[in-house]
């Protein structure tokens, strides 16, 4: 009994350690899909795009560049959504051990 306690006290620490992991990426993602939804809405007030390319700022077709960042943004939501699903399951295994544990302590 108390080894199990101990694997399943060791697995929420776990599981705690991968939520933030996962709410990081989660909240790096959503920074990069903001600055690719406000890259897009800025295309289309200049009639001149350029790309940074390394150490290098290039003029760019702006149809290939808004093609590119709509492409990215489709990416990141997508990312965006996978993540979230991870981040239901952690949580929902998180809170059984911990309702089991708070039941355990009654």
């Amino acid at each position: 009994m108390e080894d199990n306690k101990n694997e399943e006290i060791q697995e929420m620490q776990i599981l705690d350690q991968n939520l933030h992991n996962i709410l990081l990426q989660k909240q790096a993602f959503d920074m990069e899909l903001s600055e690719t939804k406000s890259a897009l809405k800025e295309i289309d007030k200049s009639d001149e795009i350029f790309k940074l390319v390394g150490e290098l700022m290039i003029k760019s077709n702006k149809e290939k560049v808004k093609e590119e960042l709509s492409t990215k943004e489709k990416v990141l939501g997508m990312r965006i959504k996978s993540i979230e699903k991870q981040e239901d399951a952690l949580s929902k295994r998180l809170d059984e051990l911990r309702n089991k544990f708070s039941n355990i302590a009654k």
